[in-house]
């Protein structure tokens, strides 16, 4: 490739691109909310990134804007990869739904609502995927406090009973 790769992602999408960032020859678009469809439609369609090969979420508490949602994705003709970085504030965590663009992202999506509370917006079945259905909150935001309680199995029972506080009469 003649250009690099960041350089010819900046000026074929111009503004839809607010930052563009390179480390270890990684290439990281920062993207706004509302032009992300726009940007992964162009990736796959233009640039030929078809294969999403990881959608997830990063809490970034205690700054604001707190969550990033990042989009993985694989060129296989071209063989290389690029990853595309969305922001989202802790009052407004909801971004449009990529399964119209890359259809995989269905149960990405899913995981990262269930753990994080992120709302796709579009989504075709946005629900609970890990987690059973009447779970309070979202264990991977950074508010939920981290406890340390082993689990009592049939061969450690006697021993983590022993070491609990029990109420005595």
């Amino acid at each position: 490739m003649d250009q690099p790769l960041s350089e010819l992602l900046k000026s074929a999408l111009g503004d839809a691109i607010s930052q563009v960032t390179v480390f270890r020859d990684e290439v990281t678009l920062h993207v706004p909310r509302e032009r992300i469809l726009e940007v992964l439609m162009h990736l796959r369609d233009v640039q030929q990134f078809n294969m999403l090969t990881d959608e997830t979420c990063v809490d970034y508490y205690p700054r604001e804007p707190r969550f990033g949602i990042l989009y993985q994705l694989y060129s296989i003709p071209r063989n290389i990869r690029v990853r595309v970085k969305v922001m989202l504030s802790e009052y407004d965590a909801s971004i449009p739904s990529a399964v119209p663009v890359y259809r995989n992202a269905n149960w990405l999506e899913r995981e990262i609502y269930d753990l994080f509370g992120i709302h796709f917006e579009g989504h075709p079945d946005l629900r609970r995927i890990l987690l059973p259905m009447d779970y309070q909150g979202h264990p991977l935001r950074k508010e939920v406090p981290v406890t340390v309680e082993e689990n009592a199995f049939s061969f450690n029972r006697a021993r983590i009973d022993a070491a609990k506080p029990y109420a005595t009469e």
